[in-house]
């Protein structure tokens, strides 16, 4: 019904290099798009699912109904990638496509249908991410993009052909705002990898939940600082129970006091009394 939003799968099917295709060769590239399409949407068995669809010249833009998704993940991407490899074994110029694939509302109206999640499906098929990768990855056929709000609700679960391994997640800016979907080549364990640039090489690894913290340990009272120690002329090396006293002369004689454990004494020298020690 005109006017009327709607909830769907998205699907922007787009050739890859035909702005070189000669006009006479044309009307061929277009029938071959559309033989590859229709028959992967009849094996996969949602050819009446379609709620819309419009001619893109070099591709296809159509809504599905959203009631089996990991169909259209899984199996109409997997014969649309065999249908491609069975009609370029007849061709010198192989056709090349790629998918942008998305779910959201759409609103259709007497020239078609439109809607931002529709947008989302044509820039990331058809952004310069999209084509640097397939153009990495020569003897491949088809590059499949998804949003990433569709693979974390349905590729990463996996499925009936579909295999989150083998995706690769992108950084793509966009005038809409940096976007982050996930890229697979059918027929390769994972996409190439952009030049320059560091991608993640497969599925997010889910976080653990997060450590508790303990509770604060608390600081006791502040050491209060003694009164400075007097130098006793105590030096390294020597034991704990000894310590020298004071030195000090009168005349030519000298006076040293030292105590040793329980042992105090003084020996006095240049004067006739000698030493004295006492216990």
């Amino acid at each position: 019904m005109h006017g009327e939003t709607r909830y769907g799968f998205i699907i922007s099917l787009d050739a890859q290099g035909s702005g070189t295709t000669p006009d006479p060769d044309r009307p061929g590239l277009r029938a071959r798009i559309y033989q590859v399409a229709e028959d992967a949407f009849d094996r996969a068995g949602i050819s009446d699912a379609r709620l819309a669809q419009e001619d893109r010249g070099d591709g296809i833009l159509a809504v599905v109904e959203p009631r089996r998704t990991e169909a259209l993940a899984g199996e109409w991407v997997e014969y649309l990638h065999q249908n491609l490899r069975q009609v370029n074994r007849e061709l010198n110029r192989p056709l090349r496509l790629r998918a942008g694939l998305n779910v959201g509302p759409f609103t259709p109206d007497g020239q078609g249908f439109s809607g931002a999640a529709v947008d989302l499906a044509c820039r990331i098929g058809n952004c310069p991410e999209a084509k640097a990768v397939l153009a990495a990855a020569p003897d491949s056929p088809l590059l499949v993009a998804v949003t990433e709000q569709l693979y974390r609700d349905v590729v990463r679960h996996g499925g009936r052909w579909i295999e989150p391994d083998h995706y690769r997640q992108y950084h793509v800016p966009l005038r809409e705002g940096d976007q982050r979907p996930w890229f697979t080549v059918p027929g390769r364990t994972a996409p190439p990898p952009l030049p320059g640039r560091e991608e993640n090489a497969g599925p997010p690894e889910e976080d653990g939940p997060p450590e508790e913290d303990g509770p604060p340990e608390e600081d006791g009272p502040p050491e209060e600082d003694g009164p400075p120690e007097e130098d006793t002329g105590r030096r390294d090396g020597a034991g704990d129970d000894f310590r020298f006293g004071t030195v000090t002369h009168y005349g030519s004689g000298q006076v040293l006091q030292g105590k040793f454990g329980d042992l105090t004494f003084d020996r006095r020298r240049g004067d006739a009394g000698g030493s004295k020690g006492r216990a």
